[in-house]
């Protein structure tokens, strides 16, 4: 058996123990799960420390000299003194240090990201000025700069700020705003929604072509030999564990 085929085999249990859940939460599922868990704990220890320790702190310093490196090694070696009850006051200056540059490197990039482009949206022109033709408006929707786009955006922006904006009553014209905010708030919910479900399907649609593609005799049929296998192992333990009826007194 080649690797190709064992992987196949590999791949398609695993699959089958994960979808035993929609059964119900089975021991062949938990193994699948516990067994998921640490693999990917251990690859990423591994990862880890042949990414961050070997290539960026020993190879830098043993072969290029690098010894400004040993500063933030020592920052992250006083961490690990909260494990001494008696030193643990010296990882204070570690996680004060992490936390004040990881806010200083967050903070413009969350104001730009957030705040800045949203400002540059919604202050698009409405109208642009093409060549000798003069003032035009565009109205294609698929194109993000389009003038009617920039229209949506700015009435979207006015009105879900004017929903949160409690200082008035909404009633009357302020009503209309603040409904029209409602709906474009449920609009971007529901897109974020429905882009999450998206990406769990694709996840989905990928296991079941793996599925299928496993199931041709190239592989062994791994697919309908482990499906049964799952099949019969659930029906031995659904009837190892069938509640007795309680006793009369």
């Amino acid at each position: 058996m080649d690797a190709t085929v064992f992987g196949a085999w590999v791949a398609t249990g695993l699959t089958l123990l994960i979808f035993s859940f929609l059964y119900k939460d089975t021991p062949l599922f938990k193994f699948a799960e516990h067994l998921y868990v640490g693999v990917s704990l251990g690859y990423t220890i591994v990862k880890t420390y042949d990414t961050v320790i070997l290539h960026l702190i020993v190879k830098p310093i043993v072969e290029n000299g690098e010894f400004a490196l040993l500063i933030p090694v020592a920052i992250g070696m006083l961490m690990l003194t909260r494990y001494v009850p008696k030193a643990a006051w010296m990882s204070r200056y570690a996680f004060a240090f992490i936390v004040g540059m990881g806010s200083g490197l967050a903070i413009p990039r969350t104001i730009s990201s957030f705040i800045l482009k949203q400002i540059e949206d919604t202050v698009r022109p409405l109208l642009s000025i093409v060549g000798p033709d003069g003032l035009t408006f565009s109205m294609n929707l698929l194109n993000p700069a389009s003038n009617l786009n920039a229209i949506i955006i700015l009435l979207g922006v006015s009105s879900v700020l004017f929903y949160f904006f409690f200082s008035i009553e909404h009633s009357g014209a302020g009503k209309a705003v603040a409904r029209t905010g409602i709906m474009f708030l449920m609009i971007s919910f529901g897109a974020g929604f429905g882009y999450t479900v998206m990406a769990r399907m694709s996840l989905l649609i990928g296991r079941l072509s793996d599925l299928i593609e496993f199931s041709d005799a190239s592989y062994g049929r791994p697919t309908i030999w482990l499906a049964l296998l799952t099949m019969g192992t659930l029906v031995v333990l659904s009837r190892r564990t069938k509640p007795e009826p309680p006793h009369e007194g």
